[in-house]
């Protein structure tokens, strides 16, 4: 069982599963809506996700809804129509231990100023 929450406390998830597809996003959505040069993230199957609190989902394109704690803002997940079985959870938003990613994504579009020195794999789109 892995748990995390969002900055305040006031949302909590949980998940049975093993966390899958660790990467590091690059993508403009992604880092405009965190304020972030990039947001790192893991997946999960639906089923073995539980989220409790006050939530607000906002849809941030047509096929993609995000989560967020109602009162302090914290992203805590990301889900594609195209993926429905799945859900992405902010890998910084864990408690304890947090998976390191394993690729980085839409790295084509990551910003000019950030230099990728990790050795991990630079994908043009996504990892799924």
């Amino acid at each position: 069982m892995r748990g995390g929450r969002c900055f305040c406390g006031s949302v909590r998830y949980e998940t049975t599963a093993d966390p899958a597809h660790e990467t590091a996003c690059h993508c403009s959505v992604c880092r405009r809506i965190t304020g972030a040069p990039f947001v790192a993230w893991f997946t999960v199957p639906l089923e073995a996700f539980h989220i409790s609190g006050s939530t607000t989902v906002f849809k941030s394109s047509d096929h993609v809804s995000r989560t967020f704690c109602a009162s302090c803002g914290t992203h805590l997940t990301f889900q594609s129509s195209r993926n429905p079985d799945r859900i992405a959870i902010t890998t910084c938003s864990l408690d304890g231990e947090q998976p390191a990613p394993r690729n980085h994504i839409f790295a084509d579009t990551r910003l000019p100023w950030l230099k990728l020195a990790d050795g991990l794999p630079a994908l043009v789109g996504p990892d799924y």
